[in-house]
């Protein structure tokens, strides 16, 4: 998986996650679901941030949408990871195994 290549401050691309059964491919059920993303600096063990992500109807679907915030990016350049992780209404957690890899260069002006 190739990183994902992002510059300061932006508060865009959004991000768009579609969760699926590893084993089926069927898309996972986000019905009363929440989906967060866990950001860190690469080799590091402390996120800087934790984003909900929206879930996009129907959420049979599995589809969410990550936007940025004002400040996440604010951030040095260099490589970071991503998280994904869903919290189903019975409690159950699942984290995605893959962790997205992203690049932040500095921005010009």
């Amino acid at each position: 998986m190739s990183a994902i290549k992002l510059v300061q401050n932006d508060t865009g691309p959004q991000l768009r996650f579609t969760i699926q059964d590893t084993l089926t491919g069927a898309a996972t059920d986000l019905t009363s679901a929440t989906v967060v993303m866990h950001f860190r600096a690469a080799n590091t063990t402390t996120a800087l941030f934790t984003r909900q992500a929206t879930i996009i109807p129907p959420a049979t679907a599995g589809v969410a949408v990550l936007q940025w915030q004002d400040g996440d990016l604010d951030v040095e350049p260099g490589d970071y990871e991503g998280e994904v992780e869903v919290t189903f209404p019975t409690g159950i957690r699942e984290t995605i195994y893959n962790i997205l890899q992203f690049v932040i260069r500095e921005q010009i002006a």
